[in-house]
């Protein structure tokens, strides 16, 4: 049985690490054997099922911009950390002796971590080395576009995980001509059952406002709030999902008014938003998939900074088809929210569309095999 070495760290959210679960399930279930290093903070609850795993001495961004690195406890990562890392990584690796070995983002983002992650490119050789990569990624100036081009020559393949009918891979990547040629789209990494979900009549008729883990999610809960009364759909239950990482005082404030839900995430998510009236929510890449597969009609309020530019072009992407309303960066306030929500209304269904390809994880694991016997 072939084994994959899988890469890979979250800093902020957990979205990150919820993909890569999801991918070394499928992988596993497609013939592997497949270990997961994470370099984030735990994640109660991961789903591994046959996966195996190995926490790495943690780390997080210092803050939302992500250009620097914390511990846990939020004091800086020195050079013997690094080294700790680095080494725990690279011992790793020389015990796993993988015929695979899969970067999560890297080098396309992850560049903070290049202490560790060019050391394991270089003991990696011999191994296949693939960069596993959502359907966009953070806008670069032609330095950065030019130094992941370059990184990428130690690849043997990157594996695309969207669908490049909504979101081609060049929208957000200027370097797409040079690394054509080993570029593979496997379709979406999520649950195959997405369309399906839990059955039952959890949401009808709702508005459903999700932060994914939350910990950049309280201007839109806020917003969601103050919007409600602007809206046609003020009469109707609107339903907020805080995330487990949204911050005790933010939760604190969001108080308990009439017609206000507020929860945590909920494992029938699916389920709300197929029966809810409408879905606002970021456009993070897990959450965008599941409103695709699930929802009728959607707001995505994308989260942005000056290195963040992927939510906003994927939401940006969707707007142009037509397939959801999009609130843009530094723009959100109740009442942009609130014309979102009628744009939203007066647009087309989200199941009038054509369904997405949401079978990147089988797909996957198929061209792993391919690439294994080349």
């Amino acid at each position: 049985m072939s084994r994959v070495f899988f890469y890979v760290q979250h800093l902020l959210g957990i979205g990150h690490l919820r993909r890569a679960a999801v991918l070394a399930r499928a992988l596993v279930a497609g013939g592997f054997d497949v270990l997961l290093v994470s370099g984030g903070a735990p994640v109660a609850g991961l789903v591994l099922d046959g996966v195996r795993f190995h926490q790495l001495p943690p780390l997080r961004a210092a803050d939302e911009s992500l250009r620097d690195l914390a511990r846990l406890d939020g004091s800086p990562v020195d050079d013997a950390f690094q080294r700790q890392r680095t080494e725990a990584l690279l011992g790793l690796l020389r015990a796993e002796a993988p015929d695979v070995v899969l970067t999560e983002q890297f080098p396309f983002g992850r560049t903070r971590l290049r202490f560790e992650l060019l050391p394991l490119l270089e003991a990696a050789r011999g191994s296949l080395i693939a960069c596993s990569v959502r359907d966009v990624v953070r806008r670069a100036g032609p330095e950065r576009v030019a130094e992941a081009v370059e990184l990428l020559d130690r690849f043997d393949a990157v594996l695309i995980h969207g669908d490049p009918r909504l979101v081609p891979f060049e929208r957000s990547f200027a370097g797409w001509a040079r690394i054509k040629e080993r570029a593979f789209y496997t379709g979406y990494v999520s649950e195959r059952d997405l369309a399906q979900g839990m059955q039952g009549a959890a949401g009808k008729d709702e508005v459903v406002v999700s932060v994914g883990g939350g910990a950049v999610g309280a201007p839109l809960l806020k917003a969601a709030i103050a919007a409600r009364p602007k809206t046609v759909l003020a009469d109707r239950p609107w339903r907020l999902l805080v995330g487990e990482n949204l911050p005790a005082q933010d939760r604190a404030i969001l108080g308990r008014e009439p017609g206000i839900i507020v929860e945590t995430a909920r494992p029938d998510f699916t389920t709300l938003l197929r029966n809810a009236t409408l879905s606002i929510s970021q456009a993070g890449y897990n959450t965008t998939i599941e409103t695709l597969c699930c929802a009728d009609r959607a707001v995505l309020v994308p989260f942005a900074t000056a290195r963040e530019t992927e939510q906003a072009d994927r939401a940006q992407a969707l707007a142009e088809r037509g397939m959801v309303a999009v609130v843009p960066p530094d723009t959100l306030s109740a009442q942009s929210l609130a014309d979102a929500v009628g744009r939203a209304l007066a647009g087309s269904s989200l199941r009038s569309f054509a369904p997405c390809d949401v079978d990147g994880g089988p797909k996957t694991a198929a061209l792993l095999h391919r690439l294994l016997v080349r």
